[in-house]
């Protein structure tokens, strides 16, 4: 078992798909902690070479690696993530803290699984493969604040973090879980507008996605209102609040809140118990 430092620990994943992948690179960048100290197994050769090539110590099976972790990140599919925790029940001792990023299970049972309850539940969202994540963390009953920042630090590697009580979580689910496809479909409705309008394809698809970055860094670095901003854009009886007046006539708004809620909902159905 490792020995726990302030500032210098080892995380192990157990599970080394994409996600696993995302924050692993993410740490790596940051230098928040150094590569060496990420440990994680996998079946793949490819997925171990994948980790391996940037300097994760890839071991023989997940016993490995919780024997070597102080702190230990399940990121596996939903449906297994029982089994894999029961099955290295034995293994796991309060002196780990233990995390999951698993979608829609619930730290009442994960806590249970796993035998202590100094667990952290985190929802990310798929911009982490691009260090851009938007992160929701939870903190189990006996997870303390210094788990609260380590935790904060290694997901701030792959974007930015906040903190909610778990009942939200199915709301955060459906708004920055599936949020991002929203947002695809935008960006690809405005790419078809201009490629309408006249405009190339590539052209069309490059500007839509710069408007949209350029947007949301405006909401984020000004501090402004939405609405300030976009009245700021809205000349009287010019182009923008002409192309404003057929979004309202659509529902624009409407439909994406009408989004939030529904995916929100069928999170809701699908982990219900």
């Amino acid at each position: 078992m490792a020995l726990a430092f302030p500032d210098m620990y080892t995380v192990g994943f157990i599970g080394a798909g994409n996600m696993a992948e995302s924050i692993a690179r993410g740490i790596d960048r940051s230098g928040v902690l150094p590569v060496s100290q990420i440990r994680t197994a996998h079946r793949s050769i490819d997925r171990r070479n994948v980790f391996a090539s940037f300097g994760v110590k890839v071991v023989e099976d997940n016993k490995k690696v919780v024997e070597e972790s102080d702190v230990v990140i399940f990121s596996v599919k939903p449906q297994v993530v029982k089994d894999v925790v029961l099955q290295l029940r034995p293994l796991l001792s309060e002196k780990q803290l233990l995390v999951s990023v698993v979608a829609g299970v619930k730290l009442e049972d994960l806590q249970e699984w796993a035998g202590h309850s100094r667990f952290i539940r985190v929802m990310p969202n798929t911009p982490a493969a691009v260090g851009v994540a938007a992160s929701v963390i939870s903190l189990g009953s006996a997870a303390t604040k210094e788990d609260e920042d380590r935790i904060t630090r290694l997901f701030g590697a792959i974007g930015k973090v906040w903190k909610a009580e778990e009942k939200h979580f199915d709301a955060v689910t459906g708004l920055s879980g599936s949020g991002p496809a929203y947002i695809y479909l935008a960006i690809e409705a405005l790419a078809d507008g201009g490629v309408a309008a006249g405009l190339p394809r590539e052209l069309a698809s490059a500007l839509a996605s710069q408007t949209v970055l350029g947007a949301a860094s405006m909401v984020i670095n000004t501090g402004k209102h939405p609405g300030q901003l976009k009245d700021g854009v809205t000349s009287p009886g010019g182009t923008t609040i002409a192309g404003i007046h057929e979004l309202e006539k659509a529902g624009f708004r409407g439909s994406l809140m009408n989004a939030v809620v529904a995916a929100t909902k069928r999170s809701q159905e699908i982990f219900k118990s």
